[in-house]
């Protein structure tokens, strides 16, 4: 079963000044939003629920620094990415 990525605009703006300050991630990145599409709950991605006032969404790591939060529709077969940053910048 494949996903669907829906960036909103807003989304994308964030990634672009996420990417221009670390440009080293950009591959890691990318591989994770492949992921994403291809299999979300890949052990790799370490996709978990949020809770407190983000509830509702899901978080996934770039790598032990970065981490990508999302809105994971299942039943629509949709991610929509939300923010993307430093522990402190996502949560």
């Amino acid at each position: 079963m494949s996903f669907t990525l829906i960036f909103t605009e807003q989304y994308t703006k964030r990634a672009a000044r996420f990417l221009k300050r670390h440009p080293e991630l950009e591959k890691q990145y990318l591989k994770v939003l492949q992921l994403l599409e291809l299999n979300p709950h890949h052990p790799s991605l370490r996709l978990h629920a949020l809770s407190g006032r983000l509830q509702g969404l899901h978080s996934v790591s770039i790598n032990l620094s970065y981490r990508i939060t999302l809105e994971l529709l299942i039943q629509d077969e949709e991610i929509i990415p939300v923010n993307v940053g430093d522990h402190d910048v996502v949560y």
